[in-house]
C-alpha cells in the first residue's frame, strides 16, 4: 500500500493527504475548537472576524470557528455513513442481480428503475419531509436516493465478470456463489465503486447541506454547515461572514474529495496507466 501511495502522481497524493488532514481534523473537532461551539454570549453578537475570533461570532455571539469544525464532524462522518450504506446496499443488489440474471435480475432492476424515476433531490426532500427533521432521516433519504447508481455500476462489471475464465475456473473447483461472489468478482469490480464512493462525498455534502439548509435535515442549533448557512443568511448584511465563512469551508472540502477522486479514478484507469508509462 505504502509503495502504491509512493508510486502514484504528485497530484494524487497531495489531495489523498488533503482528504486524510480533513477527515483528521474532523475528528479531533473537540479538541481543536478554540471555544464551545455552543456557547452563546450576548456581549459578542455578531461580532467581525478578530484576533480572539477569526471568523467572527454569529447572532447568539457563538465562536463560527468552533461550531465549523463541530459541523465538519457532524457533515463529513454523516455523509460517509451515508455512503457506506447506500454503497454496501446498492453493490450487494448490483452483484446479485448480475449474477444471477433472470426473474431476480428482473424484479431487482425494476425497483432500481422506480427510484431512478425521480430527481433524487426531489426524492431525498420528499422522504426527509416524510420522516421529519433531523440528522438520521436526513441520512435515510439521502440513502434512499443514492444506492441506485451503486447497483447500476455493480450489476454491469458482474455481467461481464461472470463471463471471464477465473469465474469459469472458480466453478469448476467447486468454490459456492457466496465465494464467487464476494471473493472473487467484488474485489475484481471494487475499483469502480470506490471511485464512484469518493466522488459522492461533494455530493451527498451538498445533498445533506441543502436538506438542513430547508430545515429538514440537522435542525438549529446544531453544529452543521447547511444549518449554519441557513441561520447566517439572515445577517448577510451586517454579518456576511456568518454565512460565508461556513460556505467557503465546505467548497473547499467539496473541490478536494472531487479533486482526489478524479485522480483516483485516473490511478485506476488501465487506459490512463498506459499513456502515463
Amino acid at each position: 500500500m505504502m509503495n502504491f501511495f509512493l508510486q502514484a502522481p504528485l497530484l494524487f497524493r497531495t489531495f489523498a493527504l488533503l482528504a486524510a488532514l480533513i477527515l483528521i481534523v474532523s475528528l479531533f473537532s473537540a479538541q481543536l475548537a478554540p471555544y464551545d461551539p455552543y456557547a452563546t454570549d450576548p456581549q459578542l453578537i455578531l461580532k467581525a472576524p478578530s484576533a480572539e475570533h477569526l471568523l467572527g461570532t454569529d447572532n447568539y455571539g457563538r465562536d463560527i470557528l468552533s461550531r465549523i469544525l463541530a459541523g465538519g464532524k457532524t457533515s463529513i462522518f454523516a455523509v460517509l455513513f451515508i455512503i457506506l450504506v447506500a454503497g454496501s446496499l446498492g453493490s450487494l443488489i448490483g452483484l446479485l442481480s448480475g449474477y444471477y440474471r433472470g426473474r431476480m435480475d428482473a424484479v431487482l432492476m425494476r425497483i432500481t428503475d422506480v427510484f431512478q424515476a425521480f430527481p433524487d433531490i426531489v426524492l431525498a426532500i420528499a422522504v426527509a419531509g416524510v420522516l421529519g427533521g433531523g440528522l438520521v432521516n436526513a441520512m435515510l433519504a439521502l440513502i434512499v436516493t443514492t444506492w441506485t447508481q451503486y447497483a447500476r455500476i455493480a450489476r454491469s462489471a458482474t455481467v461481464a465478470a461472470k463471463e471471464e475464465t477465473y469465474i469459469q475456473a472458480a466453478r469448476l473447483s467447486g468454490c459456492s456463489d457466496a465465494r464467487i461472489l464476494f471473493g472473487h468478482i467484488l474485489p475484481n469490480i471494487a475499483g469502480p465503486l470506490v471511485v464512484t464512493a469518493v466522488l459522492h462525498v461533494s455530493t451527498m455534502m451538498m445533498g445533506l447541506a441543502g436538506l438542513s439548509y430547508l430545515g429538514i435535515g440537522v435542525q438549529i442549533p446544531a453544529a452543521e454547515w447547511g444549518a449554519m448557512i441557513s441561520e447566517g443568511q439572515k445577517y448577510l448584511q451586517q454579518a456576511p461572514w456568518a454565512a460565508l465563512a461556513p460556505s467557503a469551508v465546505m467548497v473547499a472540502v467539496m473541490m478536494v474529495f472531487n479533486m482526489f477522486g478524479d485522480q483516483l479514478r485516473d490511478l485506476l484507469d488501465p487506459k490512463t496507466r498506459e499513456k502515463r508509462v
